[in-house]
């Protein structure tokens, strides 16, 4: 992947534009080169404030993007840009962003405080900064505010099924400076995780081969106790107090071994639905992967008809040009070019 410099990511930044595509690819580059977060961060304030209006609304998409697909590698971007959102927001204020841009920017507020990308205290001054009406302190609008939460609140499990619905359909792969990678589309929905990388996908069946059910030596011993540790009514055999300590004390030694055996049951379940889960995202994985192959040798392939068709056209012109290495006689034969030395020799 490319090294990077500030002239790079300025030189990014002003070919971005506003598609799912445009914005994937560099918050992936971006977060690729997260140690140089301070610059980036940097120059992309810098360049925010020279954008337009609808160029700033694609600015914080690609802010959005980049705080919420780093959040697994590290907090850096979301503490650098929270350094500079609250002026962001000031300076879209100020050059008189529209209601259809404003309606977008609480969108991404909203999603950051329901998935606690900041504390409500830091989203509010994100508002305050674009809407000064938002900080005027009324018991009133609070009260209605609340009211409005609680209605939310009451829809807001068919709101979540809709995006669960919606995050499945948004795991997607970019080429970002010749290298797929996957990408999971935060402007403004959020998908579940990424699909996983070959190596943890072994790493996660390898661990299978040594899981609870595969344990033939603890189910042995399970198989081995005696019917009386799990049948009632073989009870009434007992006949002394000896023989019933020394059924008790092979119950609790069952109770102990069947307990720990089905928390180990238990976990493997677990890890074999995480296992299903990552199965199921890696061959989604490949399967776009297969897609976009296919694209790019189609792409190719009508690109190497190209150069076959100029290759050809090449041949017939050289084929029809004339041999510049002989000129015509005065008789109107061929004589060879004179060298340097019978010019001279005259």
């Amino acid at each position: 992947m490319a090294g990077f410099t500030e002239n790079a990511l300025v030189r990014k930044l002003q070919e971005l534009n506003s598609s799912q595509q445009s914005i994937q690819t560099l918050s992936l580059w971006l977060i690729h080169h997260r140690k140089h977060h301070a610059a980036v961060v940097k120059t992309w304030f810098k360049e925010l404030l020279k954008a337009k209006d609808t160029k700033q609304l694609t600015f914080m998409y690609l802010a959005n993007d980049v705080i919420q697909n780093s959040k697994k590698k590290g907090p850096e971007y979301g503490k650098e840009f929270g350094e500079v959102l609250v002026e962001s927001f000031q300076h879209m204020a100020k050059t008189g962003i529209n209601v259809k841009t404003k309606h977008s920017l609480h969108r991404i507020l909203s999603i950051w405080q329901e998935r606690g990308v900041y504390d409500a205290a830091k989203i509010q001054e994100f508002k305050e900064a674009m809407d000064p009406n938002d900080a005027i302190p009324n018991k009133v609008k609070k009260r209605k505010s609340l009211d409005t939460d609680i209605k939310e609140t009451e829809k807001k499990p068919k709101l979540e099924n809709k995006e669960n619905r919606e995050r499945r359909r948004s795991e997607t792969k970019v080429e970002v400076d010749g290298h797929i990678e996957t990408h999971i589309t935060l402007s403004p929905k959020t998908p579940p995780g990424d699909p996983p990388e070959p190596e943890e996908l072994i790493k996660a069946l390898l661990e299978l081969e040594s899981s609870a059910s595969s344990d033939e030596a603890v189910r042995e011993r399970i198989a081995s106790l005696p019917p009386e540790v799990s049948e009632v009514h073989l009870l009434s055999k007992l006949e002394d107090k000896e023989s019933a300590l020394s059924l008790s004390a092979i119950v609790n030694s069952a109770v102990e071994l069947l307990a720990e055996y089905n928390l180990r049951l238990s976990e493997e379940l677990e890890k074999r639905r995480k296992v299903a889960g990552m199965l199921r995202d890696f061959a989604q994985a490949q399967r776009d992967l297969a897609k976009q192959a296919e694209a790019r040798l189609e792409e190719y392939n009508i690109k190497l008809q190209k150069i076959y068709a100029v290759k050809a056209e090449v041949k017939s012109h050289i084929e029809n040009l004339p041999d510049v290495s002989r000129l015509p006689d005065v008789t109107g034969g061929l004589a060879p070019l004179p060298s340097a030395g019978d010019l001279f020799s005259v």
